[in-house]
């Protein structure tokens, strides 16, 4: 089943502001919460739905991405995973409690224990046009803060393992409740109780690890892909940060990207146009041969449909398109010049377009449009 659209989850235009969204999301999340419907399993999708359109949106990088690829960017292990609800709590303990906020009082904190996620990781990826163009699955070493070995975690005393201090106020309306994240715990709802030496007081330690990386085929420079729970753990147990991948397209010394297109300038000499001729030029997937029709004029595009780089979609593939150049030589012996003075008054030698030969703006308007 296809992914609504997650403006159309939050009831907002593309347009609209963080403080609007943010706004959305809480009168959505409201009308579908769990303490709210209990055993209603549809409105508990909805406010998954909900919750996952607001981690995207929310976060200007993740919004920016969507805005331009859509839900594709979270295909293929990256990302845009469907949340639970202990996702939910943890990263929006702002919202759904530890803050105080409206849901608390509106819903008494449900009693959840907080559960915190561990930090993210950043890392930097370069990759090549055919890597690009073709996919790939490349392994990196990362160093992740993880579970030390030998750390034992008890109960907090002050939550009683819930993670929040609940206060109940008598008001005219019958009784209100409240919570807040635990001070001594952090909303963990577990303290350290023994740690090895050399062990930092979260009970964390670094550990190199080698995570393979599959990268779908369409990636461009400056995309971030997400994979989830491969950053760092959270302290006694939690959810695991998220490995945030920056996509770095190494130039080619070749063809160039515009896009899903590729381009490749060719040259060829004057003789090689007037009379026509084959030659080899490079893509993607190897040498391709292509005929140089007779009379060909510089300017000329020609297009190798599906040459070019897959849409991260997966919708289509862009088409790698030549861009003929008929070269001047810029340096005449006295024989050849002698042969082109001949030539020179003759008429076929005389330019005179025809309705055929479009102008630069004319073939650009052709394959782009």
């Amino acid at each position: 089943m296809a992914k609504r659209d997650y403006y159309e989850i939050l009831g907002v235009s593309k347009g609209a502001t963080a403080d609007e969204i943010k706004k959305a999301y809480r009168k959505v999340a409201i009308q579908f919460h769990p303490d709210k419907n209990p055993d209603n399993k549809e409105a508990e999708e909805k406010f998954k739905e909900a919750a996952e359109a607001y981690e995207v949106l929310s976060d200007s990088n993740k919004r920016a991405q969507y805005d331009r690829y859509g839900h594709s960017r979270g295909n293929g292990g990256f990302g845009g995973h469907t949340m639970d609800m202990d996702d939910i709590f943890s990263q929006f303990g702002d919202i759904f409690g530890g803050g105080g906020g409206p849901f608390e009082s509106f819903f008494g904190g449900g009693g959840r224990r907080r559960q915190r996620k561990g930090s993210n990781l950043r890392i930097k990826l370069k990759l090549t046009l055919e890597e690009i163009a073709n996919g790939a699955e490349k392994k990196i070493k990362v160093n992740r803060l993880i579970q030390a070995e030998g750390v034992t975690f008890k109960t907090c005393t002050s939550c009683q393992g819930t993670g929040q201090m609940r206060k109940v106020v008598n008001t005219m309306l019958g009784q209100m409740v409240s919570a807040t994240t635990c001070s001594q715990c952090n909303g963990s709802g577990q303290l350290i109780d023994k740690r090895p030496s050399g062990v930092d007081s979260s009970g964390l330690t670094s550990k190199e690890e080698i995570i393979n990386i599959k990268i779908p085929a369409g990636v461009s420079d400056g995309m971030q892909l997400s994979m989830s729970g491969k950053g760092n753990e959270a302290p006694g147990g939690g959810i695991a940060g998220d490995l945030l991948i920056l996509i770095e397209e190494q130039e080619d010394k070749v063809l160039k990207r515009d896009g899903n297109n590729l381009i490749y300038d060719l040259h060829i000499s004057f003789i090689d146009a007037a009379l026509g001729t084959s030659v080899e030029v490079p893509s993607i997937s190897g040498k391709v041969k292509v005929k140089i029709e007779p009379g060909t004029q510089s300017g000329k595009i020609l297009r190798l449909r599906g040459k070019g780089v897959k849409d991260i979609n997966g919708y289509e593939t862009g088409d790698q398109l030549i861009y003929i150049n008929v070269w001047t030589p810029k340096r005449l012996s006295a024989e050849e010049r002698s042969i082109l003075e001949n030539l020179k008054n003759s008429p076929n030698f005389t330019p005179h377009p025809d309705a055929s030969d479009k102008g630069f703006f004319e073939k650009m308007k052709e394959f782009f449009h």
